[in-house]
This record gives structure tokens, sequence and C-alpha cells, in this order.
């Protein structure tokens, strides 16, 4: 296993500045959330906003891409400034914010959504600041329609490194436009069910590597609490990354987002822009532990305490609990 962040050579130290860099597109929203724990309303969400805070405790130099609405929450968005993320993409509408209301049961599994509200995102086209453009080298395209994953793609001319995550309703309604992304694309994360409804079957290492025929370089299966699979170019390229074991889950929501921006903003940090299979895996270990946080409050109110020597040592703790003597 390679999870350990090997020190940055001296001329990327001196050029941090520059390489320190990356876009992150998809829906910044209002949660509504009902646990077995207790209900709170007016949350943070959206997965773009997950994935920029998880990013941001690492990468010093996140550009959010998005749209709010009239009546999102401003301490919301000072936060999000407030931990470094650049607000410049995005955008103000006179309408209202896209918001998500759903209940989550006694195993934390198993989620009921009671309403979505497209409001602001139905007409939007993603507006990637055009220094963020050319500057960023790894563009992530969080959950959204792929029709926007493409405006995004089209407009991020200095990105080395694409990845995208998706879910069922994009499988299922746009199927088509889907297989475009994934044509375009270096790592594609998606979760177990949607791993195996989109390919067509129902082992997950052969959804995996199916997944790979459709394009991207890469796949990692999110298997929630058990972790993911790693899936890289070559025969033998495949890792088993475990989940960061927790005695109690008190919100899974924004889970998945915020492993796909710890991932992201662990390579960019460390100068991965062209990562090899083995960047690859420290860097889902690392999404991992960056994903543990989030699940120990509503919304992001504890990913957004944590930094990264947090970071560090469940990673440490991690290595020990998964390292056996051969």
């Amino acid at each position: 296993m390679v999870w350990a962040s090997s020190p940055l050579p001296f001329h990327l130290k001196l050029n941090s500045l520059f390489i320190m860099s990356l876009v992150i597109a998809g829906s910044v929203a209002i949660d509504n959330v009902k646990t077995p724990h207790d209900t709170q309303e007016g949350l943070l969400g959206g997965s773009a906003a997950y994935a920029s805070l998880a990013a941001s405790i690492f990468c010093k130099d996140v550009h959010l891409v998005g749209i709010v609405g009239h009546d999102f929450p401003k301490q919301h968005l000072s936060m999000l400034e407030a931990k470094g993320i650049s607000l410049e993409g995005v955008e103000r509408s006179a309408g209202a914010s896209f918001s998500w209301t759903g209940e989550y049961f006694e195993d934390m599994n198993t989620r009921a959504t009671h309403n979505v509200a497209i409001n602001v995102l139905e007409h939007w086209v993603p507006k990637v600041p055009q220094s963020a453009a050319s500057s960023a080298k790894i563009a992530v395209l969080a959950n959204m329609s792929p029709d926007n994953q493409l405006q995004t793609l089209e407009q991020c001319s200095g990105a080395s490194f694409v990845a995208a995550d998706t879910m069922d309703l994009w499988i299922n309604i746009a199927n088509e436009r889907l297989h475009e992304v994934l044509k375009k694309i270096d790592l594609l994360v998606i979760n177990d069910g949607e791993a195996k409804e989109f390919a067509k079957t129902t082992n997950l290492v052969d959804a995996g590597r199916k997944l790979q025929a459709k394009g991207p370089r890469f796949v990692i299966v999110k298997r929630g609490e058990h972790g993911s699979y790693v899936f890289g170019e070559g025969a033998d390229d495949f890792f088993s990354c475990s989940a960061y074991p927790l005695e109690s889950v008190f919100d899974p929501t924004g889970a998945g987002d915020s492993f796909l921006g710890g991932l992201c903003g662990w390579l960019a940090a460390n100068g991965r822009f062209k990562p090899t299979f083995d960047d690859l895996k420290s860097a889902a270990a690392h999404g991992s532990v960056t994903a543990s946080f989030t699940c120990e409050a509503f919304s992001t109110r504890r990913l957004q305490e944590v930094d990264s020597g947090d970071v560090a040592e469940r990673i440490q703790k991690l290595r020990s609990y998964t390292s056996f003597a051969a």
C-alpha cells in the first residue's frame, strides 16, 4: 500500500502558487436533513460545496463553480471564503436555490429523498473564471448533469487531469451524454449500486473494468462504510481501499463528495497532475479519511474544523488497522 505523502521536489515547492490549483464545479444547495438523532434545516449542501471544502484541507487554491439563489444563507458562503475557497465562479441568481430534503433511518445506509427543488439549476450554464480555467491543473466535475459537466470541461483549458462523479438519475435520463463525459475524463468516481446499473452487471470488479472500457483511465467504485475499489490501467492494477472505521455515523450526507474532493485536493497539493496508479491509491486513502470526518456531524460542520494534520493522524491509524505480516 502506498499511502504516505512523499515530499515535493524542490522545484515544485518554489512554484506551489502555480501548481496547487483546481476547479470544482457542481451543485451548491440548501439541505434539510432528518436523522435518528435530530432534524436540521437550512444546511449547506451540494456536491461542489462538499468537494471544495474537502479539497481545501490540502490545496490552498480551490475555485468553486456553481449557482445559488436569493435565499441562500450568507453564512455558508462566508464560511467557504474563510477557508480560502474562491467564489468568483459562484453565480448569484434572483431565483430560489437548489434544495434537497431527505431522511436517514436507523442503519444510516438507508435514505429517503422527500423533496428535490431544482430551481436555479434548471437553466444553469457553468461559467469558469478565465484565470481558473487556464491555471487549474485539475478539474473536478462533481455530481451534476452531464451537459453541465461537458460545459465545464470545455472551459478548463489548463487541466491535465479530470475527475467526474455521477448518479443513477443521469444514468437513466442522460445516458448518451454521460457516455460522452466518460470519453473525456481521466477518473470516474461512482457508488457501487450505480456502477452495477451503469455497467449492467452484478459484480463490482466486472463493473469497474467495464466502466474503464467506456473511456476513463481510472475508475473508483465507492462502497460506503466498506471503502472503495480503485481500478488502474494494468490488468493487476487493483486496490481495495478501506474506509476509516467510525463508532457511530451522525450524518453521511456529502461523504462521497468529500471523498472526491479530498482525493483531488491531495493530488493537487502534491503536484500529481498526471497521477500514476500508486498516486491514486494514496489519494484514495486520503479521500476516504477526509470523508470520515463529514459523517461525524450535520452538513459540513465537522469537515470545516479539519486540517491536514487531523487527516494525517487518521491516515496513520488506518495504516495500522489494515497492515499485516506476510
